[in-house]
């Protein structure tokens, strides 16, 4: 069983149908899509997610734990892996409990 989508218009005028109660609007992500950075390495949901939350570089994410991030609307345990890589390449790591 799918969802009904409904249609929205975002703040800055853009038109679009959606399923979710997700607020993000397809064609503003599009358009804010970072071309670097450890951000642009996740999916829209978890990069506005994290945006949402005010994590925005990895000394942020590194003061969060693991299931502190997973428990925001919009990470899922596929971005785990790439935060963390980019976190070791940054010699930073999750916080631990």
């Amino acid at each position: 069983m799918t969802a009904e989508k409904s249609f929205r218009v975002c703040e800055k005028g853009h038109k679009y149908y959606k399923s979710s109660d997700c607020p993000s609007c397809p064609t503003c992500d599009k358009e804010n899509k970072l071309v670097s950075g450890f951000l642009s390495k996740l999916s829209s949901p978890a990069r506005n997610a994290l945006v949402h939350e005010g994590i925005d570089t990895l000394q942020k994410l590194s003061m969060y734990t693991e299931k502190e991030i997973l428990k925001i609307h919009g990470i899922g345990p596929a971005s785990l892996p790439i935060m963390r890589t980019s976190l070791e390449e940054a010699s930073l790591s999750f916080k631990v409990k």
